[in-house]
């Protein structure tokens, strides 16, 4: 029986990683290939924000989970927000 440290029964295999937050900006460009998304979380007290390509193979899904009534496109304000100010308006359906 070959010892090669375990590793071949991890070759091939991937695990969907689930990254839940407010999507704080859109840069949407014009040849739409380049295009990405700043989605915020806030964890523990501390935020976390990632950059995510729209036409990355990488990514699997984008869904969208509730919508809120904002008046701007970019909502970097909230960076300095933190518990209940941070919190955004639902929009009414």
């Amino acid at each position: 029986m070959p010892t090669d440290g375990g590793d071949s029964d991890k070759k091939g295999k991937e695990r969907i990683q689930v990254f839940e937050g407010i999507v704080i900006s859109k840069h949407l460009s014009n040849t739409k290939i380049d295009s990405t998304i700043t989605v915020r979380k806030m964890f523990q007290g501390g935020g976390t924000e990632k950059v995510f390509i729209l036409n990355s193979p990488w990514l699997k899904s984008v869904e969208i989970i509730s919508n809120a009534s904002v008046r701007r496109s970019k909502l970097y304000y909230l960076r300095e927000r933190t518990g209940k100010s941070a919190r955004l308006k639902r929009k009414a359906n």
